[in-house]
């Protein structure tokens, strides 16, 4: 992906200097909870949710500065890159937004080490990157990539894209109201119903993600050989099946939070191809 000497967007904000500590634990705490909480909220939409089913409820934390902070180069440069990518989100989302006759707002992405306090409650890097409707904010550990290409083997700088775009794809969810409607129907529904719900979710910012991708390269032309496939062995390597084989042995699509390998590929595929915010609506299609 070509993205040296490019716009980096103003809207990050820096926590990674800083250290949070929590003053109680999580409910049940361990190896169990950890694979509970990457299963629901790798590229999650709400951690809030799940952080309250932990029984964590709105932990009391404290952050601190780490006087021994001091990123090297290797970081620095993803910090960049992660900021010229939220840029490219900027400058697709407001003028589709536009020929909505919306106005887009632009989130804040931040930067964090290890754990952070957001409007969502304390986490932890573990979780994942996620956005947080409460504050309309997106988090990342920057550490997340290499563990996107070291346990998930989907390396490259255009999976690591993919992966802001589609927290940003939440970002336009909330802005659309699409969170909250579904998140209400959650409420009086079955858990397998509301799973199913967070599935053409989390589907439908996959293919928000294609969105972005789409109208990027047509208008930077950023691609190069092989970035597109990036971002479809990421999208596959985080499918709810995949993950929960990795997990524990076996699959259980009524647990399903986020959508098979396949689907996410699809989605993300159908996003680039269409370019259309309409030709992601995965709550009435007859396929996921």
């Amino acid at each position: 992906m070509k993205w040296r000497n490019r716009r980096v967007s103003r809207n990050v904000e820096d926590r990674r200097h800083q250290r949070t500590g929590r003053r109680r634990g999580v409910a049940g705490g361990g190896l169990g909870t950890i694979v509970i909480i990457l299963a629901s909220l790798y590229f999650g939409v709400d951690p809030q949710l799940v952080l309250g089913l932990l029984g964590t409820g709105s932990p009391q934390s404290s952050s601190r500065p780490d006087p021994n902070y001091k990123p090297d180069a290797a970081e620095q440069q993803l910090a960049q890159f992660t900021g010229v990518v939220l840029a490219d989100t900027e400058d697709v989302w407001h003028p589709l937004f536009q020929q909505m006759g919306r106005r887009y707002q632009e989130p804040k992405l931040v930067l964090f080490t290890d754990a952070v306090r957001s409007a969502c409650g304390h986490a932890q890097a573990a979780m994942g990157p996620f956005y947080c409707p409460g504050d309309n904010k997106v988090y990342i550990d920057l550490g997340f990539y290499q563990q996107l290409k070291s346990r998930h083997n989907a390396p490259g700088d255009f999976a690591q894209a993919y992966v802001i775009a589609h927290e940003v794809g939440h970002h336009v969810q909330n802005l659309l109201g699409i969170s909250s409607q579904v998140h209400q129907a959650q409420q009086r529904l079955n858990k397998a119903k509301a799973n199913h719900l967070s599935v053409m979710l989390e589907l439908q910012a996959d293919c928000l993600a294609g969105v972005w991708a789409h109208h990027t390269q047509r208008a930077k032309q950023v691609l190069e050989q092989g970035d597109i496939e990036e971002a479809l062995t990421a999208a596959s390597a985080i499918g709810d099946d995949r993950l929960q084989k990795q997990a524990r042995g076996y699959a259980r699509p009524e647990s399903f939070t986020h959508g098979t390998s396949a689907q996410r590929v699809r989605w993300f595929k159908r996003g680039f191809d269409k370019g259309s915010i309409a030709d992601c609506n995965t709550f009435e299609a007859n396929r996921l």
